[in-house]
């Protein structure tokens, strides 16, 4: 039986290379889930504030109209984290609309203030049913011009916000922006980021995860901020202009941080941050909590296409002639 859709009212520098940013997470990610606790759960599980914001980016010039699919959005069932028995209810909101983005705190790391700036256009509260277990829930259909056009971010702006309103288990998802009610059709030219990735890891040893923060020219240095990592593996910073830099762990429901000076190479591209794990102490159902600031504080995003492409290291190589004997 096809998944229920339900139907709303159809009321520059980034654009370039980010035809296959539809699916949240990306496949060059390699990350399983996006998790977002109930309110109820300690967050030695790995979720500092129960709460996630995504946004997407419709190029000026899509037309068309768009949908917002969840995959698997109710807390029950294969791919979810229990605790006890399931008991928790999340909250999926769509928005548009003046400040959706632009509101300051829209693109803060905390559920605090005005985050649910702009307009709300759709949402939806999932229980414990298994109706959308391992399928797909879709909002829409939405007009481009409904989202918030920002130049900074280089077309319209939509949000969704993921809130875990009650209970103590871990709601494990994922996103699809795409041109069709029924199926994943990617949107030309789409993208998606956030400010702060509330994530799974895999339980396989060596796996590695990326996220792509994008430095531009104003950047000098970045700090980082990790939350429950568990000594699970490594955490490092790759780019253009390194092979991996290590940053601070954080342990067992706690953060940590360190700094990270930008080289000339590495402005105008993305970092590649890779979450590594390791085979000697085996952690399972692992979630982390990563954002990223530079020198003045501010947020940087993370595209789940990099901008740029992604990151390869352009290390200085020079070869000598071999001498005939």
């Amino acid at each position: 039986m096809p998944t229920p859709i339900r139907l709303f009212t159809i009321a520059s520098l980034f654009i370039a290379g980010l035809a296959n940013g539809q699916p949240v997470p990306a496949s060059d990610e390699n990350i399983p889930f996006l998790v977002t606790f109930g309110n109820e759960a300690g967050t030695k599980w790995g979720d500092d504030d129960y709460s996630q914001t995504f946004f997407f980016k419709i190029k000026k010039e899509f037309k068309d109209p768009i949908y917002f699919r969840v995959y698997d959005p109710e807390c029950a069932g294969q791919n979810d984290e229990v605790n006890g028995s399931f008991n928790t209810m999340t909250k999926f909101s769509v928005y548009g609309g003046a400040g959706c983005i632009t509101h300051p705190d829209a693109t803060g790391i905390d559920p605090i203030g005005n985050y649910k700036s702009g307009n709300m256009l759709a949402t939806k509260t999932f229980a414990q049913k298994t109706e959308y277990d391992g399928g797909w829930y879709t909002f829409g259909p939405f007009n481009p011009s409904e989202g918030e056009y920002s130049q900074k971010y280089g077309g319209y702006i939509f949000k969704i916000i993921c809130e875990g309103l009650k209970g103590d288990d871990g709601n494990l998802y994922r996103y699809f922006l795409s041109t069709n009610a029924e199926k994943n059709v990617p949107v030309e030219g789409g993208n998606a980021f956030t400010f702060e990735y509330t994530f799974r890891l895999h339980k396989e040893a060596y796996q590695t995860s990326h996220i792509y923060p994008y430095i531009d020219d104003k950047v000098i240095s970045v700090e980082q901020r990790n939350f429950d990592w568990d000594s699970d593996g490594y955490i490092k910073i790759c780019s253009v202009a390194t092979l991996g830099d290590d940053v601070a762990l954080s342990a067992d429901n706690s953060w940590s941080n360190s700094v990270y000076k930008i080289q000339d190479k590495e402005r105008g591209k993305s970092l590649d941050i890779q979450f590594t794990k390791n085979d000697k102490i085996q952690v399972n159902n692992n979630n982390v909590v990563f954002s990223i600031r530079n020198q003045y504080g501010e947020l940087l995003p993370f595209y789940v296409v990099p901008i740029g492409g992604v990151p390869k290291y352009q290390g200085n190589i020079s070869a000598k002639p071999i001498k005939k004997k």
